[in-house]
């Protein structure tokens, strides 16, 4: 199922509830954000709110906003869910059953929410050790607990600025953009546009914290495949990621990578998997692919397809399957890598292994904590941790940047308009 946005559907009904007491509906898209004059960056703190591509100026927050896709937990979850997801678009609940059964084989529970309830225990516990007296609330995007819900119950907790994590690394429209946006809705919805003002941390791609957990993973694997009678020579290394439409892999990353076919996307992805194999398998062979594409076949998305790439590997004994777009586990790795590219590998006769995601690595959570105190301190852009030769990435994001131009302009804070 495509990561991509959707627009409100009026007819879709406010406030309806699922079975299990919980709301089905995501909050409406917004009809306006509050801009001062001057262009300034809606919603954000006055560090930020001019628009510079990296804050060096302390800012004082008072908590965490933990960003989440959402996820299904129960059969009677997984279509209100998928509405949610693929709202907008006009399609009919037949059609949504077709990817609905990834979910009903695992009983309708994606791993995500657990992933992430997982996730917010780990670095409020990590905040505490490092001194940070800061709440982390959670929200997700297309179910609940909705992000909508979290400002609200921040708002009545007298929080005032908070400081945004998103669980994706990248910079992309589905990645970066659509959580701007859905702030920017959560907002309006919440009644809070005028009581708390969101920045977020930089994209993390390029964070040595985010890249560890890989790098142990690919380690661990090569040594696996080794000893189970591989040689060096035999193995590949596929680092997976979602796949998303040309079009809007060209508007990813600012406009800066304009010569590199698939983007800033993929030149963020390519820099990261560099120094994956830089450090725990240099010499062996590796790609980049891609997975879970759809859309209809006249467009045009990032290719090869994981298990494309699978069909060529004519002089591999054995696969390495990275990855490297997720922070966690969630349907999109547990069906598209563990059930669908783990049954082509074996039907190919290849050995294979999946390598895990950052999940509550220690060095991922230690990650997303200094991110956390670079933006408290300030801390100047040549002193931020980083691990590629792309350097850390803009707190603000540029204008136009992972603009999506199939859905035209939506509301999004966090970033300079349009």
């Amino acid at each position: 199922m495509s990561r991509e946005p959707e627009h409100h559907d009026p007819s879709a009904g406010e406030g309806a509830l699922a079975a299990s007491g919980r709301r089905e509906v995501k909050p409406p898209k917004a009809s306006g954000v509050h801009l001062e004059d001057g262009a300034k960056v809606p919603s954000a703190t006055p560090a930020a709110q001019s628009g510079p591509e990296h804050v060096v100026e302390p800012v004082a927050y008072d908590a965490i906003l933990l960003s989440g896709f959402g996820g299904p937990e129960g059969q009677d979850d997984v279509l209100p869910f998928l509405r949610n997801v693929t709202r907008g678009r006009g399609i009919p609940d037949e059609r949504l059953e077709e990817v609905a059964h990834h979910y009903r084989r695992f009983g309708g529970v994606s791993p995500i929410n657990d992933q992430n309830r997982n996730l917010r225990q780990a670095l409020k516990s990590a905040l505490a050790e490092a001194g940070l007296d800061l709440p982390v609330y959670w929200g997700n995007r297309n179910w609940a607990p909705y992000l909508d819900e979290a400002l609200a119950s921040a708002a009545e907790d007298g929080v005032r600025r908070m400081l945004a994590i998103p669980t994706s690394a990248y910079s992309s429209y589905s990645s970066c953009r659509q959580y701007r946006e859905d702030w920017a809705d959560a907002l309006e919805a919440s009644a809070t546009q005028e009581i708390i003002q969101i920045d977020k941390v930089r994209q993390f791609f390029s964070h040595p914290g985010f890249i560890q957990p890989f790098i142990d993973g690919v380690r661990e694997a090569i040594a696996e495949a080794t000893q189970a009678g591989h040689d060096p020579s035999s193995i590949e290394v596929l680092f997976s990621t979602h796949s998303i439409p040309t079009q809007d892999a060209e508007l990813s990353g600012a406009g800066l990578f304009a010569d590199v076919e698939g983007g800033g996307y993929a030149a963020q992805h390519l820099a990261v998997a560099e120094e994956v194999m830089a450090a725990a398998a240099p010499g062996i062979s590796w790609q980049l692919v891609y997975q879970s594409r759809s859309g209809p076949a006249s467009q045009p998305w990032l290719e090869p397809d994981i298990n494309d790439a699978l069909e060529g590997l004519e002089d591999r004994s054995a696969v390495l399957i990275v990855p490297l777009g997720f922070v966690s586990d969630h349907m999109e790795v547990i069906w598209d890598l563990d059930t669908e590219a783990a049954e082509t590998a074996e039907r190919l006769g290849l050995w294979s292994r999946r390598t895990p995601t950052p999940g509550t690595h220690p060095a991922f959570v230690g990650a997303l904590v200094d991110l956390v105190r670079e933006r408290i301190a300030g801390r100047p852009v040549g002193e931020r941790a980083n691990a590629t030769s792309l350097g850390p990435w803009f707190d603000v994001c540029r204008p136009g940047c992972c603009a999506n131009r199939r859905l035209g302009f939506a509301p999004a804070i966090a970033g300079l308009q349009p």
